[in-house]
């Protein structure tokens, strides 16, 4: 608990400088290290051999997406059909994720022998998180410039108050096991107590921003579908360190694990928050 404490003391100022007094520019590169970091775990899962490989083939893809889809079409408010095309595979990926998680056990060992399903797996879900990352801080909401580093921060709040809703509740009132084979401290209450949490936060930001009823509408529905879209990517992560063997998916962050520990949850949460936005508002 000390070294989990420190750890967040020294992270939350980085966050917060990371967030909203970096340029576009340089949140960008931070983010590609934030990447990389996460592919070479993400190769652990499929084998301690791969790990460096596999981050470096998704940074290598990445690069690539930058030059098809500069980054100055987000800030002039463009998303290009490459960047659409990656963030609606996030949400092809998650359905099938849900998919495998409610399967589970029984149905790992396909794609446990091929190294490349669980290659893709991995890019499918640190592509589309990269991407969502960058639309959310680099979008020109109502075209103030540094609206979307509030909204970024917003989207993980919700993450946040979620994890920290369904903690207390499942705490006091759990006794339903969500889904014990993947998860067993997940309980039905503990999901209903985070998703009900993390609601109230989105109505209390939407009527103090004095947004219109449609944009109303959509952050509630989209901030509950983020939320939902959270418990899927912890439970994701969870998956796959269980069929790996290993506890922790590494040891940069002491206290908390690797950087997929710290945010599994946003993978998916933040893609669905992108999509389901922008197609409901």
């Amino acid at each position: 608990m000390k070294q989990r404490i420190i750890t967040a003391l020294i992270l939350i100022p980085l966050a917060i400088g990371w967030l909203f007094y970096l340029p576009v520019e340089y949140f960008s590169l931070l983010a590609t290290l934030l990447f990389f970091l996460a592919g070479r775990e993400w190769g652990r899962f499929a084998s301690p051999e791969l790990a460096t490989l596999f981050a470096v083939t998704y940074t290598v893809i990445l690069i690539a997406s930058y030059y098809f889809a500069p980054l100055q079409f987000i800030l002039n408010g463009q998303l290009q059909p490459l960047i659409w095309g990656i963030l609606l595979t996030a949400i092809v990926w998650w359905v099938g994720a849900l998919a495998m998680i409610m399967r589970y056990p029984g149905h790992e060992a396909w794609w446990q022998k091929r190294k490349w399903i669980q290659w893709l797996f991995g890019l499918c879900t640190l592509l589309p998180f990269f991407w969502s990352l960058l639309v959310l801080r680099g979008y020109p909401f109502h075209h103030d410039p540094g609206a979307g580093s509030w909204v970024l921060l917003f989207v993980m709040s919700l993450v946040w108050v979620a994890d920290t809703g369904a903690y207390f509740t499942g705490r006091t009132f759990g006794s339903r096991k969500l889904l014990p084979a993947v998860s067993p401290n997940k309980t039905i209450e503990g999901l209903l107590g985070g998703v009900g949490a993390a609601t109230l936060l989105a109505v209390i930001v939407t009527i103090n921003v004095h947004s219109s009823v449609k944009q109303s509408v959509a952050i509630i529905i989209s901030s509950m579908l983020a939320v939902l879209a959270s418990v899927l990517g912890d439970l994701t992560e969870s998956l796959f360190k269980r069929v790996a063997g290993i506890k922790d998916s590494g040891s940069l962050l002491p206290g908390h694990g690797g950087v997929l520990d710290r945010i599994d949850s946003l993978t998916a949460a933040l893609p669905v928050f992108v999509v389901s936005y922008l197609l409901i508002s």
